[in-house]
């Protein structure tokens, strides 16, 4: 078995059962993360092409009608843009939320200790204190390298839905 994974295994033994969750959640949002990526840099510019060719091929383009077809085409176009942005920030504000739960289930763990031996033993209670602080840590993590995805998405999302609106021009 290589190294790293034996070291991820006594992560988790350390920070108890809280982390598969929180690894999990982090594997769900960085997923939405690079699919959102991944259509930002292919289906979107097809997608885009095929608006602007609908509206280049409009005999008219200053009626009222001609402007909400515009309107509907952009925001068609918008929908697919925000598609999975906002399940990328319910999973951000998820994770430290997962991050606490492990707090809470580690002193548990803690108090359990203390009930049992009837001391403050530090030595019994550096297992409870770890599965204390290890998710914390980790639910933190996950949450802040989601925070700067989303910022650096959510300005690509709507840079290129401004763009798309700069480039449907009622000109004539």
């Amino acid at each position: 078995m290589p190294f790293f994974l034996a070291d991820i295994g006594k992560l988790i033994d350390a920070g108890g059962p809280v982390l598969l969750l929180i690894a999990g959640l982090l594997l769900v949002m960085w997923t939405l993360v690079f699919e959102r990526l991944w259509y930002f840099h292919s289906t979107l510019k097809r997608e885009a092409a095929e608006v602007l060719a609908r509206w280049e091929s409009r005999p008219e383009r200053r009626s009222v009608r001609a402007h909400q077809v515009r309107e509907a085409l952009i925001s068609s176009v918008g929908l697919n843009i925000n598609r999975n942005l906002s399940m990328i920030r319910a999973l951000i504000a998820i994770a430290p939320l997962l991050g606490l739960l492990g707090t809470v289930t580690g002193m548990i763990g803690v108090f359990d200790v203390l009930s049992l031996s009837g001391s403050g033993d530090a030595r019994s209670m550096a297992a409870g204190v770890s599965r204390a602080t290890i998710p914390t840590m980790a639910g933190m993590v996950a949450a802040l390298s989601g925070v700067f995805a989303n910022t650096y998405l959510r300005r690509v999302a709507d840079r290129e839905q401004q763009m798309l609106a700069d480039h449907l021009t009622m000109d004539h």
